[in-house]
Order: structure tokens, then sequence, then C-alpha cells
């Protein structure tokens, strides 16, 4: 029996057939010790296959994980030198990113955007709760809206509140599978029941004392999005629905801990200095204290942000040093 990972607990994961049937599924002892070197065998995303094991109670045996086309993974939150898988087979990652309340810092963006990179995902950023920003915000967001953007990154303003950028943002998720990502806090269930408000998630508020995020989402799980309607055909004159794609509601989380890329690889996931790659003096140059190094002067002439080179210099130390 086949299915799809749709949300996971640890030791029981619920799998969703093709058929629309609900299963609550679990691991054989020996697939989870030698197969999987993560500290989750599975992912939300994953493609299993299933033995029934208790056909009144719907519960079954995952005997076989299919192979992954992708993953997204980051530090485990228990095992700082372990990799913790966040979802698989994706077709986009989505950071929702605040300027106020909380506030996200570059480096927590620029992390995310290091490992999307690294495994090849394309990656969008949503900067939520705009309906909160003073001009001192807003002059931020169009900084940052000017790097990213030049490097290819989708970049969206938006306000639940307002419903400011809400149907750019369903248009973006309709038809794929796509990963949400962010601090507590930064609105991902509000940003999901704004877009598609059929799904209906639950929801917290920033907490007052702290103006840290609640955790809304305990566990990673995956939600199917109603279809939209698409123009008329040339052919029927009829309105067609549209595949409806699937969400990936993630933990709130702190940090975003780099794992499983090394500091000759780093610069090759920042864009801007991908395109330089190979143009230094010395072939392993790290950009940084070397001499000859084009990165360095182009961030000198202002043609690399320099914001996103002390990014890249943080993120090197933290390899170098074995902490994330």
């Amino acid at each position: 029996m086949l299915g799809k990972v749709y949300k996971s607990t640890g030791s029981w994961y619920t799998v969703k057939t093709p058929d629309g049937e609900i299963w609550k599924a679990r691991i054989k002892g020996v697939f989870k010790i030698d197969e999987i070197t993560s500290t989750n065998p599975l992912a939300v995303g994953d493609e299993v296959e299933m033995d029934v094991e208790n056909e009144m109670e719907h519960t079954a045996i995952i005997n076989r994980i299919y192979d992954r086309r992708n993953y997204i993974n980051r530090q485990s939150p228990s095992h700082k030198m372990q990799h913790h898988i966040i979802a698989a087979n994706i077709d986009q990652a989505l950071l929702i990113c605040t300027l106020k309340e909380p506030r996200t810092s570059q480096g927590f963006i620029d992390r995310f955007l290091v490992t999307a990179e690294a495994y090849h995902i394309p990656a969008i950023l949503i900067f939520n709760k705009a309906d909160l920003y003073r001009q001192k915000e807003l002059d931020r967001f169009g900084q940052w809206k000017a790097i990213y953007g030049s490097l290819g990154y989708g970049v969206i303003l938006m306000s639940v509140k307002d419903h400011t950028g809400v149907e750019e943002a369903r248009e973006i998720l309709t038809g794929r599978i796509s990963l949400l990502s962010g601090h507590s806090g930064v609105g991902k269930s509000s940003f999901i029941n704004a877009v598609f408000p059929e799904l209906q998630l639950k929801t917290h508020a920033v907490s007052g004392w702290s103006g840290k995020g609640i955790h809304t989402t305990t566990f990673a799980e995956m939600f199917d999005l109603p279809a939209i309607a698409c123009p008329p055909t040339s052919v029927k004159g009829q309105d067609s629905e549209r595949t409806g794609g699937q969400v990936i509601d993630t933990p709130g989380m702190r940090e975003f801990g780099i794992v499983d890329i090394s500091k000759q690889e780093l610069s090759g996931y920042f864009p801007e200095m991908r395109v330089l790659a190979g143009q230094c003096q010395f072939n392993n140059c790290l950009h940084g204290e070397e001499p000859g190094c084009v990165v360095k002067e182009a961030v000198r002439n202002e043609q690399i942000a320099m914001d996103r080179y002390i990014s890249y210099r943080t993120i090197l130390d933290s390899i170098m040093k074995n902490v994330f």
C-alpha cells in the first residue's frame, strides 16, 4: 500500500494513500536503525510503502521509503552535530519573516537561503505583518527586497490583517508542494488561514511579556490546499480547476543551524559569490584575509552587499569552529 507522510510525531506517522485514506503508521525497528542516518528516519513529504497492521484501527507498518527527489534539513535541536530533515519532496521553500514583533534577523534569513541553495530548492521570502511597519521597517524592507530580488529570490510584502499580498501568495502556493518556515510568532498559521481560509489552522498571538512567538505548531504537518478556478479554456469555454497542491507547516524555530556544508562549499551557496567562482588569486580562497580576492573587491565596490558578506563570514566562522 502506497502513501505519503503528512505528519510526524516521533514514533507514529500520519500517512495518506492516493485514494485519500488516512492511516496511523510506524516503522520497523531494523529499518530505522540500518537505513537512516538523520535524527528523524522519516519526514513529512516522504513517499512510503506500508503493510496493514490492524484494519479496524487503520494502523500500518511502514516497510519502505522511496528515494527522495530532494529534502531540506537543519541542525538537530537535540544533537548539534547531527541533522534533522524538515521535509522531503518539496517544490519550494517559503520563509515567513517579520521586521517587527518579532524581528527576523538577516543572519537567520541567510542561513535559511544557504540551506535552500545547498539542496537546490527555490526559496521565497514573505515579509508578514506589514500593517505594523513604520517608515524605518519599510525602508529596511526596501533594502532587503533590492538585495534579495537582485539575487533571484521572490520577495513579497504581506499583511494578513489588511489582506495585502494574499492573492500573490495564493498564486505562488497553488499547484506546488511548499515548505513554510520561520521564527515562532511570525504568523505562519495565520498566513495559511489568510490565503486558504478553508483550512482554519490554530493560531496564537506573540507573547506579550517577551515579544517572542508562541509555538503553535508542535510537529511538521502537510495540508492539502483547495483547488482554485482557472480562466476558461479555449476549447470548451468552461472554468477548470488547478491542482491545489500542499503546504507543510513547521514548528517555529529560534535559530536555523546549518549542517553538512563545508567551508569550501559555502560561498557557492551565495549566488553573488558563486558567479565570481575561480577568479580569486588562490583556488581555495575563503574570501577572508587572502590577497587577490575578487569577492572582497566586489564588497568594496558595493557589487556585493556588506551585510551579505558579514553573514557569509559569520556562517564560515561557525563552520570552522563546529559551532552552529
